[in-house]
């Protein structure tokens, strides 16, 4: 796949250019489609539209790639730390961790 890629990317780079700016214009149409009538915003241009794309991905997405990586150590941490207890550390961790809390964090009544 990778051989692939490397000689196409010719062909893959038009693809990017037009995902941007579809997702550009989906972004611009439903801004100035609904924000300017429900809370009385003004409307955007397209490249306004681009820059809340980017601002979105870096307040809310992250720079990519790396949030799975550090979630795949937890896990296997975790799975590690469950190999290694007994079958009565286990339940324990079972009963504790079935009790219904609400959300701050105290038992609710059963």
């Amino acid at each position: 796949m990778k051989t692939i890629f490397r000689k196409r990317w010719y062909l893959f780079s038009p693809l990017v250019l037009i995902a941007i700016a579809v997702f550009g214009f989906i972004t611009m149409w439903l801004w100035n489609a609904l924000l300017p009538v429900i809370f009385h915003l003004p409307e955007i241009t397209f490249w306004q539209s681009l820059g809340l794309l980017v601002l979105s991905r870096l307040l809310f997405g992250g720079m990519g790639g790396h949030h799975s990586r550090h979630s795949n150590h937890f896990r296997s941490h975790l799975r590690e730390k469950w190999q290694n207890m007994t079958p009565e550390e286990r339940e324990n961790f079972m009963k504790d961790h079935n009790n219904a809390h609400d959300w701050c964090g105290r038992k609710e009544e059963r």
